[in-house]
């Protein structure tokens, strides 16, 4: 008996049988195939789109939050109330968004986005422009308005010099074509401007970017606060605050300077509405001018509208008061004699005021305290009802000690800690608070004495020079005409077609939008009536 043996059965199997599939494979892209994908990604319109929005949403926050380069002291005061939270987006850099690393990131690849996307658009373009529109189709029937009329006496000749003629006044780009068989036809086409205007567009939008990009690393930017009957010069040393672009020299600082002659505020007194009591009505400058080359002038500066000189615009940022306040020591020599600005904490203008004087004998001292251009006492201590000067009172404690200002460390002329001094007190050792209104002065245990001599008003201007803003400004107009051009003109495309009917002619007519058109199906029959009149357009014969 044989060994009967297992067998394979793939041996058995008929030749013809199919072979299993092997699984595909695809093909690895590598580095330039992967640079290729990316660079695509980055270039198409979807992503140029998403950047756009990304950007937006990246400058709320430069909105919402106070921004170091414009308002210093508003940025510190925030960190100072918020803690941690206000440290963590400090170091985010949400104080200075429009220089943070992420939005320049996100502004640059938009850059380079809109730049890959409009070059071979523009060049397509170019092609379509000077091509010629294209052949007649074959089945007019499936376009819009399709109109198919008999026309006796007249020779397809005829019928297409007439179409030819009538689209060209109507502003199509015209192309008459031979079909054969006697069949003549005309092609035309119009709306290029609807591309060019989103061409257009796009091109401005870029410029905006650049105009924007170019303005930050050229320009300048600076605050400034002048108190009445005080003047400003355009120099570094002049600024409490001076920011410079990448590419500026502050040696190339325009030489201007300005006085500030008088600052008028105006404020709600309207009684019966207590949302608007006490809201500003009227804020404005009056300055002298000199710069170089130019008689002096006398200028108004008003909210908006900043005073223009050099280059440079100077608009009005803020306001507050200045007490005149003389101090002189123990031994009678002046330590302090002028305004001392205040800052305002509400819009009553309730001003917190610092006064630091080193050179006070026999020992350092500083004021700290409050003036309220309305002032009022309650359980919330001396405060401000009103913004108006109606009953100023200046509320100070005098302290002495060691200042630390000679440790070559620089401070906040507005700030002071008091709990390295020492504080006045009276003679019963309790701690001496001074209330001053203007006129009175007040003599201190030791000596020293405080007088409330006077009130001034300052204001504050944002200094701003961008050689770039009118640049930036005209392709912003550009942007939105070309966006206006895209939106409003359509582009469509006009057929005509004549075949011979014994001894006339059969005409067809359509049309094809490329966007929405709902006036081209009208245009269509119209076309048809002057080519082919029915009774009831007899009257567009031509």
């Amino acid at each position: 008996m044989k060994d009967q043996q297992a067998s394979d059965p793939r041996e058995n199997a008929p030749d013809h049988a199919p072979k299993p599939a092997k699984a595909p494979t695809l093909p690895r892209l590598g580095v330039r195939g992967t640079l290729r994908f990316v660079w695509r990604q980055l270039t198409s319109m979807n992503t140029a789109l998403v950047l756009l929005l990304l950007l937006a949403v990246a400058a709320v926050p430069g909105s919402l939050l106070p921004q170091r380069s414009v308002n210093p002291a508003n940025t510190e005061q925030f960190l100072a109330d918020n803690g941690w939270w206000g440290e963590l987006l400090d170091w985010a850099g949400f104080f200075e968004v429009f220089t943070s690393p992420w939005f320049s990131a996100i502004y640059l690849l938009l850059f380079i986005s809109l730049v890959g996307c409009v070059v071979p658009r523009c060049v397509t373009y170019a092609r379509q422009v000077v091509a010629k529109p294209p052949r007649t189709p074959r089945r007019l029937q499936r376009f819009t308005g399709y109109t198919s009329r008999p026309l006796a006496d007249t020779a397809p000749k005829d019928i297409q010099r007439r179409a030819a003629r009538h689209l060209k006044k109507a502003g199509y780009r015209v192309r008459t074509l031979e079909e054969g068989s006697g069949t003549l036809s005309v092609s035309a086409e119009r709306g290029y401007l609807r591309e060019a205007g989103n061409l257009v567009f796009h091109l401005a939008l870029l410029g905006v970017l650049l105009g924007v990009g170019l303005g930050y690393l050229t320009s300048y930017r600076g605050q400034i606060t002048v108190v009445e009957g005080e003047g400003f010069a355009n120099s570094l040393t002049s600024y409490d605050y001076f920011e410079p672009g990448a590419w500026f020299d502050p040696d190339q600082l325009p030489p201007f300077r300005f006085t500030l002659d008088e600052f008028r505020a105006e404020f709600s007194t309207d009684a019966s509405n207590p949302k608007a009591f006490g809201l500003p009505t009227k804020f404005e400058a009056d300055l002298t001018v000199d710069a170089p080359g130019r008689e002096t002038s006398r200028q108004r500066v008003r909210v908006n509208e900043p005073l223009e000189v050099d280059g440079a615009s100077a608009f009005l940022l803020g306001n507050g008061y200045a007490p005149i306040i003389t101090v002189r020591d123990s031994e009678g020599h002046v330590v302090a004699d002028g305004p001392v600005r205040t800052v305002a904490n509400d819009k009553n203008y309730t001003g917190q005021l610092v006064l630091k004087m080193p050179d006070a004998s026999p020992k350092q001292m500083a004021l700290v305290g409050i003036f309220a251009p309305t002032a009022v006492i309650d359980e919330r201590g001396p405060h401000s009802r009103y913004a108006g000067l109606v009953n100023p009172k200046l509320f100070v404690t005098a302290h002495t000690g060691d200042l630390g200002l000679d440790e070559g460390v620089p401070t906040n002329a507005y700030q002071i800690d008091v709990s390295t001094l020492d504080q006045v007190t009276d003679s019963r050792g309790k701690p001496l608070l001074m209330t001053l209104a203007p006129g009175e002065k007040f003599d201190l245990p030791d000596g020293s004495s405080i007088e409330f001599r006077d009130i001034k008003r300052y204001a504050a201007f944002d200094v701003k020079h961008d050689p770039w803003q009118g640049f930036t400004l005209v392709m912003a107009l550009v942007s939105a005409a070309g966006l206006m051009l895209s939106l409003f003109i359509p582009r469509r495309r006009m057929w005509v077609r004549a075949t011979p009917d014994g001894e006339g002619s059969e005409i067809e007519v359509a049309g094809l939008a490329r966007s929405e058109d709902f006036a081209l199906a009208d245009d269509v029959t119209r076309l048809a009536d002057r080519l082919a009149p029915t009774p009831a357009s007899a009257d567009l014969r031509e």
